[in-house]
């Protein structure tokens, strides 16, 4: 397979980072690689079966309500190939096993799983020297990584009981708290409106559709705590209540907007996928 589609999801950047990366791996090899942004993909999900698949998203513990979506939505297959990539901070344990088993299900050829450590982007935010340590080693192991898809020596690691479990307690438990009513109400996000700029450029960036443009930017009930609008506020009008002194972090900050193709004013009609 010369082709690659390689779909991801980034909030602050940090996953953004790492596909970059291992895209650019991959094309200095001779691939052709395309990459997609989750949220505008289109409804229903299509994808090349003749291709390569790959999938790269933030966890922690598992991944975004949203991004379980995207891979739920995914149409069978009969032995396409695929990988994925994750960026944590603190503790993944509850997605590599539970998401091969789902996309075996579905018909997938499982080759490579990688979990790579990238900055924290919520309650304690590291110096900027820190943090740079930190990105240049995960962007080494995703160079690796990449050539280890290529060579053919990735892995995909066995299921635990351990990783069900956590899984399992995410989706009966944690998703069903991150939406209820009084979750939103006490840790949604609320715009200062004395440093708010109207720039547009949180409802452009919103992955899953819940900011809406009044007088100024309001929030819905669906937010799925990503801080993709927190980090990208031009003006920082938007505080994080759950990180330590309001601190925010951005992974590629000049130029995040741009490489995710957000730009500020009206919100554009992309088609984007919002899961079910």
């Amino acid at each position: 397979m010369d082709s690659i589609d390689f779909y991801y999801f980034s909030g602050t950047g940090n996953t953004l980072l790492i596909a970059q990366r291992v895209a650019e791996v991959f094309k200095r090899r001779g691939f052709n690689v395309t990459l997609k942004r989750m949220e505008c993909a289109n409804q229903p999900l299509i994808i090349d079966k003749e291709h390569l698949v790959g999938l790269a998203f933030p966890v922690a513990g598992s991944t975004y309500p949203f991004v379980w979506d995207f891979i739920n939505a995914l149409p069978d297959v009969s032995g396409t190939k695929i990988f994925m990539v994750d960026t944590f901070a603190g503790y993944s344990k509850g997605i590599v096993g539970p998401l091969k088993k789902v996309l075996m299900k579905k018909g997938y050829e499982t080759i490579g799983a990688k979990e790579i450590i990238m900055p924290s982007n919520i309650f304690y935010i590291c110096s900027e020297r820190t943090n740079s340590g930190i990105i240049k080693k995960g962007l080494k192991t995703a160079e690796e990584y990449a050539e280890e898809i290529i060579s053919g020596a990735s892995r995909w690691g066995r299921v635990s009981f351990l990783s069900d479990f956590i899984y399992f307690c995410f989706r009966q438990i944690v998703r069903r708290m991150w939406f209820g009513g009084w979750h939103q109400r006490l840790f949604g996000f609320k715009v200062n409106k004395v440093k708010c700029t109207k720039c547009g450029v949180c409802v452009q960036s919103c992955p899953v559709r819940n900011i809406r443009m009044e007088e100024f930017p309001v929030f819905g009930a669906k937010c799925n705590f990503c801080l993709r609008c927190v980090s990208l506020c031009p003006p920082k009008a938007i505080p994080c209540k759950f990180n330590y002194k309001g601190k925010t972090y951005t992974a590629a900050r000049p130029g995040l907007m741009e490489q995710m193709n957000i730009s500020e004013g009206p919100i554009s009609q992309t088609e984007t996928f919002t899961g079910t």
